[in-house]
């Protein structure tokens, strides 16, 4: 028998992409007002080769799957945004812009992002913990420094930039989006006075994963000592594959098992950090994302309720 599809997305600019088994749709609401949705079915390596769908290979392809669909979301929302400022802009006059992001240039931005991102969260508490060789002479020790230097480093940069108005409301979508998730997954009927009272955390967060691979990570290392700097380095990207494919797996298992007091206990780090990543949603907001889900549900043949606005 098939694993039931487990749905989730992400928020975008101004939006919430959500996706399922073979499509995907973004919701996003325009300056107008107006909602729009785009809708394409899902082109992942997985889907495409089935063979690689198995337990501890698939969690590195599904990382890739994500991030290839989330730039997509992304080109679309920003486009929206886009057109929305030039709009602005140019009321009334005329304007060879037409206020559309480069495919390329978002594609690329993300990549150079994801790269800083990875040299930043690996290079420096690995180096920073290397400092500490003196007063901890045990490799397991400085293995558990550095995974303490990387967890407080990311916490850190989400903190700091959920400071930001744009983020913070980046974050509120997020919120709609895991509130939506769980009122479908209980069963209630997907209107916004349903929906609103539904928690803002979910076990298959990428926030939850992210935590999840952090540790992951210091466990794994630690049964690689402490050699010389550049392996070290080396070796933490090498690894990598295998700490997604481990981290993949666990939450996976989350998910199925979300009801058991282990399993949590064991991902309670990874929900506290959503209490950061997703804020409470507007009623707006809310809607955005019951339309993109709605959308997915709709295109995989699955009934769905067509009211989404507050009653009253």
């Amino acid at each position: 028998m098939s694993e039931p599809v487990a749905y989730g997305g992400q928020a975008v600019i101004e939006g919430v992409m959500m996706r399922g088994a073979r499509f995907f749709t973004v919701a996003v609401r325009r300056q107008s007002g107006e909602i729009v949705e785009r809708v394409e079915p899902v082109e992942g390596v997985v889907g495409r080769f089935r063979w690689l769908n198995r337990p501890f290979l698939r969690g590195t392809l599904a990382l890739i799957d994500a991030m290839a669909l989330g730039i997509k979301a992304l080109m679309f929302s920003a486009n929206v945004a886009m057109e929305d400022a030039t709009n602005a802009e140019i009321s009334g006059r005329n304007s060879g812009s037409s206020g559309r992001v480069s495919d390329m240039a978002v594609s690329a931005t993300m990549v150079l992002g994801v790269a800083a991102g990875l040299a930043v969260f690996i290079g420096l508490p690995s180096m920073g913990a290397g400092l500490l060789r003196q007063q901890l002479t045990s490799g397991f020790w400085l293995n558990v420094a550095e995974g303490l230097l990387r967890l407080a480093l990311f916490i850190g940069y989400i903190l700091v930039i959920s400071r930001m108005k744009e983020i913070h409301r980046v974050f509120e979508y997020h919120g709609a989006e895991h509130k939506t998730i769980n009122a479908y997954e209980a069963g209630d009927e997907l209107l916004v006075e349903n929906v609103r009272r539904h928690s803002t955390l979910h076990p298959r967060c990428g926030t939850s994963f992210i935590i999840v691979v952090l540790i992951v990570a210091t466990l794994v290392h630690m049964v690689m000592g402490w050699p010389v700097w550049y392996w070290r380095l080396l070796s933490r990207f090498a690894v990598l594959p295998v700490v997604a494919g481990i981290s993949y797996e666990l939450i996976r298992l989350a998910g199925r098992h979300r009801g058991s007091r282990w399993w949590r206990w064991a991902l309670a780090p990874g929900l506290w950090t959503q209490r950061i990543t997703t804020q409470e949603p507007s009623a707006d907001q809310l809607e955005v994302a019951i339309r993109a889900l709605q959308g997915v549900l709709r295109s995989e043949g699955v009934e769905v309720q067509q009211g989404v606005r507050e009653a009253g």
